[in-house]
């Protein structure tokens, strides 16, 4: 296993950042613009297994001509970490060995579900229309906390 990547790591490189929410049925992306403010959400990828889902993120990866990606790791309210963020980590190994030189960084997603499902709440947003959108907001939200942080 490489060694960790940081955020504050990230700021030794310039360009678009990827945003990835990853999910067992349903990972959601985000990407930020070339300046690093403000992350906007693309959709998800729904390919099946890890290796497929890792191929898939690395190709839109490819195609966004990102410099960084971010992964959220899930944490328990305490900061412990169960088989969920396990899975993360290796989904971001999968990234790191497809996109060599291209820096995979985890941010902590405490609370990244929960504010998603706060916001289609209040949109009223319901249905499969929900389920099609919250891993994208996820991942969204996840990529624009890594972009203040990166910031201050």
């Amino acid at each position: 296993m490489s060694e960790q990547t940081t955020i504050l790591d990230l700021k030794q490189t310039t360009g678009r950042v990827l945003g990835v929410d990853f999910g067992d049925t349903r990972t959601g992306l985000a990407v930020s613009d070339k300046s690093r403010f403000l992350a906007s959400g693309i959709g998800y990828v729904s390919p099946g297994g890890i290796e497929k889902t890792a191929d898939k993120v690395a190709e839109v990866a490819r195609e966004q001509g990102v410099s960084a990606i971010v992964v959220g790791l899930p944490k328990n309210m305490d900061g412990s970490e169960g088989f969920r963020a396990d899975r993360c980590r290796e989904f971001a190994e999968l990234l790191r060995v497809r996109l060599s030189g291209i820096p995979v960084a985890m941010m902590d997603e405490r609370m990244t579900t929960m504010s998603a499902s706060r916001y289609l709440n209040e949109t009223n947003t319901r249905g499969q229309k929900r389920k099609g959108v919250i891993d994208t907001l996820s991942a969204q939200i996840i990529l624009q906390n890594a972009l203040d942080r990166l910031k201050n």
